[in-house]
């Protein structure tokens, strides 16, 4: 089992952390800032975000996974920092004190009994039985603490839906009781971000329950394997899947017909296609651009069997309003989000450090959230708009703090008019320029546009749009209903003419993500964390001051897949 040891925290150090919690930043003053606009820059406060990462950071908090009690520590110092500011609380109890910032989230981790994990393949010469870890992955369930389905296969492609772009890879065939067995990922030719959304699992998943499948098998192509192999994936096969509760305890998002699945290695699946239509080397060849794979029938049936037990959780997100200025326009909100969350404790690290401390994954984007919540609260004038700030959990397994937020929201849906969203701010060279993800889907672009070149900042396009990240933090959540929103990250421009952001950029993804080496000795430079607090506050007072709210565009996918 892949269980993270809890280390013991001494009395001792939670006095310290509580005494840091209150007094070791710069505690906010009851004199609201004279803030000129021209000169906003003089207000951010670098020291404040240093003082922030550096807490959020520290080895005393395990990393900050989700559920753990260094993350509630973490938790309870934006709590507090929240409260200093006099911050209305906007959490699900907010006539409870200590629980009005915020909103308990349980959670259901699902982890696979060891040697429980069985796949057969069941063909004329006999029973070929693939060995978990080097033939196969498969993860608990989070429904049934016992799977156990045998059926036939059918070939469907890569199981893509999507009107819009001409594909149904489940037309003239009969998947009913049966597993269906697809590529990871997306054709080609469907544009990065919508192809991200269409060749999702989720997606996937939903479209195969809905035409009658059992199971689902998966299984790379060598472009796919380029991007994540087999063997890369294995390393995690026995981490827990982790899933947000509905009020009626179920795992949100799953498909109750889906019973189980599998990930199939390239090489053991293509006995699957051993006299079939196409060989599975035929299919490969075929996966180009102009929608030649096609679905068959496959002469085999498969059994997959499992054993799971499941644990529950809570984890909190973090909730807080600066209430707006105009009578009207305050009763609409522009939603500021970061995730609290790490990835913990790396217990078969063969590092003598084990904790991952997420400096810049994403305590930097917290702290830059901070600083931006302190600026907006000592404003003599309020932006029109209120501002809510939502610090969420669980970003790390899978985005579920802020789909939960998304889909049970402390204020109504309506009133939530845009998101900015700050994750991972590569604060470690002086940025000249800055990426909003999805800013060509709403009329956000021309807003963060706007309001970055009003303190000379400039807007850059996607520089690596194959890696789709619109789809691939918490903003999205908000997007899937239907609140125009951006990813805000420091662009590859530096002002430094001997600094290429993309080769850091290249360096942090390559060394220290997800790793113990994302800690506070890395090179931060906090003047730069400083100009990025600055960009963010401006694009929400941009958003806040308008008077019409963000609207996504007439024929954006997005807008129209979830626009309200």
């Amino acid at each position: 089992m892949n269980i993270y040891p809890s280390k013991i925290i001494k009395k001792s150090s939670l006095v310290a952390l509580a005494i840091i919690a209150l007094f070791g930043c710069n505690k906010p003053t009851s004199a609201p800032l004279q803030i000129n606009l021209k000169d906003l820059s003089s207000e951010v406060n670098a020291d404040n975000i240093k003082a922030h990462i550096e807490f959020l950071a520290d080895d005393t908090l395990q990393g900050r996974d989700t559920g753990s009690s260094g993350y509630q520590i973490a938790a309870n110092y934006v709590k507090s920092y929240f409260k200093q500011l006099g911050l209305t609380p906007q959490g699900s109890n907010i006539t409870n004190e200590s629980l009005g910032f915020e909103q308990q989230v349980r959670f259901r981790k699902s982890y696979l009994i060891d040697d429980s994990a069985q796949a057969t393949i069941h063909g004329l010469a006999g029973d070929i039985e693939l060995n978990f870890l080097t033939d196969f992955l498969m993860s608990g369930s989070s429904l049934q603490n016992e799977t156990a389905i045998t059926a036939p296969t059918v070939f469907v492609g890569y199981g893509v839906i999507s009107a819009e772009f001409g594909y149904n890879d489940y037309e003239n065939i009969d998947v009913n009781g049966k597993i269906v067995v697809a590529l990871t990922g997306r054709p080609d030719d469907l544009p990065s971000e919508e192809g991200a959304h269409i060749g999702s699992n989720a997606e996937k998943s939903r479209h195969a329950a809905e035409h009658g499948a059992i199971g689902f098998i998966t299984i790379h192509s060598p472009k796919r394997e380029k991007v994540r192999s087999f063997e890369k994936s294995a390393q995690y096969a026995k981490a827990p899947s982790v899933s947000w509760l509905t009020q009626d305890n179920m795992p949100f998002g799953k498909q109750e017909k889906i019973i189980t699945g599998a990930y199939i290695a390239p090489e053991a699946a293509e006995a699957l296609f051993v006299g079939a239509a196409s060989t599975l080397a035929d299919i490969y060849a075929a996966d180009t651009n102009d929608m030649a794979i096609k679905g068959f029938a496959l002469p085999y049936q498969v059994t997959l069997k499992n054993r799971s037990r499941h644990e529950q959780i809570t984890s909190p997100n973090i909730i807080a309003a600066v209430t707006g200025s105009d009578e009207k326009l305050k009763n609409e909100y522009v939603v500021f989000s970061a995730h609290l969350d790490h990835i913990g404790i790396s217990a078969d690290s063969d590092n003598e450090d084990t904790i991952n401390n997420g400096a810049l994954d994403n305590a930097s984007g917290v702290a830059i959230l901070l600083e931006t919540a302190r600026l907006l609260a000592q404003m003599p004038i309020k932006p029109k708009r209120s501002v809510l700030f939502v610090v969420v959990t669980g970003e790390e397994k899978g985005l579920l703090g802020s789909s939960y937020f998304a889909h049970n929201p402390t204020l109504p849906v309506s009133q939530l008019v845009a998101n900015v969203n700050l994750d991972m701010p590569l604060i470690l060279y002086p940025f000249a320029d800055v990426i909003a993800f999805g800013s060509t889907h709403s009329t956000m672009g021309k807003i963060v546009a706007t309001a970055a070149e009003k303190i000379d900042i400039e807007l850059s396009e996607d520089p690596m749009p194959e890696q789709a990240l619109f789809t691939r933090s918490d903003h999205y959540s908000f997007v899937k209903v239907g609140i125009p929103s951006v990813f805000l990250m420091t662009g590859f421009k530096s002002t430094d003419a001997s600094i290429d952001g993309g080769a850091v950029f290249g360096d942090f993804l390559k060394n220290h993500y997800h790793q113990h080496s994302d800690e506070i000795s890395l090179p931060i430079n906090y003047q730069a964390a400083a100009n990025f607090a600055l960009v963010n506050m401006m694009i929400g007072l941009e958003i806040a001051n308008q008077v019409a709210r963000p609207q996504w565009h007439s024929d954006d996918f997005f807008g129209s897949t979830f626009g309200q």
